[in-house]
């Protein structure tokens, strides 16, 4: 039997939110730079331009170019349909993952918003299974998304016969 891939993607709005999590850091390093510039006349000049060679480089790879494709190979999917109730998701840029976390093993569900997701309207479910590669992750949702699976996947399973333990 062969399993689609999950096919729903983030909310539109996760790109950003990424991009502006990612660059919250490199801000912090070239404010760094600059400071260490005006202060140290000492370095070589080439010093400073291969740092900021190297600032530029991770702002355009990290800030531009991963919250992109981050956004491509993100999805999720929850299916209540026998015969293989489960949800299922694939994440990653440069190490892709795929997940598929059975209905019958969810222990909880979990909604997280951090500072940028509350301020973008953004939320994460966290689906605990008893399985020891850890929880299934479903990343920047639109909040009313997020809490319509977390109602779907707490009655879901609350009805099943058997226990996720």
């Amino acid at each position: 039997m062969t399993l689609a891939d999950p096919a729903n993607p983030p909310s539109r709005r996760a790109p950003l939110v990424w991009a502006l999590a990612a660059a919250i850091p490199w801000a912090v390093l070239a404010v760094a730079q600059v400071v260490w510039f005006v202060l140290d006349r000492r370095s070589p000049g080439w010093t400073h331009t291969v740092a900021a060679a190297v600032t530029v480089v991770g702002v355009v790879t990290f800030v531009v170019v991963a919250p992109l494709w981050r956004y491509r190979v993100h999805r999720w999917d929850v299916s209540v349909d026998v015969p293989t109730p489960a949800v299922f998701t694939r994440t990653g840029w440069l190490v892709q993952e795929r997940r598929i976390a059975p209905i019958s093993r969810v222990q909880t569900v979990d909604v997280h918003r951090g500072p940028l997701d509350r301020i973008f309207g953004l939320a994460n479910v966290t689906v605990t299974t008893a399985s020891s590669a850890g929880a299934v992750r479903i990343v920047a949702l639109d909040s009313d998304v997020a809490d319509r699976i977390v109602a779907q996947l707490t009655d879901v399973a609350a009805i099943g016969d058997r226990d996720a333990t």
